[in-house]
């Protein structure tokens, strides 16, 4: 597929590079150099995909990942961090902020156009259909969680919560199957089908941004959570009717 591909990089050099090799594959390329300019950019035009360099001036990437997902408009957009920083908390920051996927500097261009590759895949999968769709499309609910798959919307205890596209997934696959356990692997496999580069701790930081995201809905935090963790296992939703029976 051709699609239209911002590349938020202050490395004239890196970004010059990843440009040709997007155009290469016949997508139109948008280039800024800082994070004022990316959100300004992605606020007149929404691009289908966002490489986004952690370490620029200003407003860093970190940062603009966050506005972006508190942003109902940009809320959905694919998100690729590069990043120079190797740690694994590091990493799993981008991931907790909603970044769909990260690159480590120095990389493979062709390593990275694979990557763009899959998320841009993911992207057509996790796009809202159709309106005439949701006429269709049940409404998934599990104690206090309700998921509306055709309009994209997730709510918890009446209230509206935003989702990135893999914590969406991992919410709707477990609310089709309330009260049941689904491995890692399983939610993997809803999440990015045989995608290579994914890996189950991506799962885990889903779940603990959904749970986050629940708690603030219940309010005072007295709700109990009915995103739970089966250790050794995986995770489930536990439906109200059946939680008296999975105690224990």
């Amino acid at each position: 597929m051709c699609a239209h591909v911002m590349v938020a990089e202050d490395n004239i050099d890196q970004s010059e590079l990843v440009r040709r090799y997007l155009e290469h594959e016949g997508h139109t390329v948008t280039v800024t150099g800082d994070g004022h300019s990316a959100l300004d950019l992605l606020r007149h035009r929404l691009p289908d995909l966002l490489v986004l360099d952690v370490m620029m001036p200003g407003v860093d990437g970190l940062d603009v990942c966050r506005v972006i997902r508190a942003d109902a408009v940009l809320a959905y957009l694919p998100v690729l961090l590069l990043t120079a920083r190797s740690s694994e908390n590091d990493l799993l920051l981008g991931l907790d902020l909603g970044a769909d996927d990260y690159m480590t500097k120095p990389f493979s261009p062709r390593e990275l156009m694979a990557r763009i590759r899959s998320l841009l895949r993911r992207g057509e999968r996790t796009a809202p259909p159709p309106p005439e769709a949701a006429e269709r499309a049940p409404l998934l609910s599990a104690g206090p969680i309700s998921v509306d798959s055709a309009r994209h919307e997730v709510r918890a205890y009446g209230q509206p919560i935003t989702c990135t596209p893999g914590e969406f997934k991992v919410l709707e696959m477990l609310a089709e199957y309330p009260g049941h356990v689904l491995s890692r692997n399983q939610l993997l496999e809803r999440l990015h089908g045989s995608d290579p580069f994914i890996t189950p701790r991506t799962v885990d930081v889903h779940v603990m941004n959904l749970r986050r995201k629940i708690k603030s809905a219940g309010g005072d935090g007295a709700e109990p959570m009915p995103l739970v963790t089966v250790y050794g296992v995986g995770y489930k939703l536990v439906d109200d009717r059946r939680r008296d029976a999975t105690r224990g």
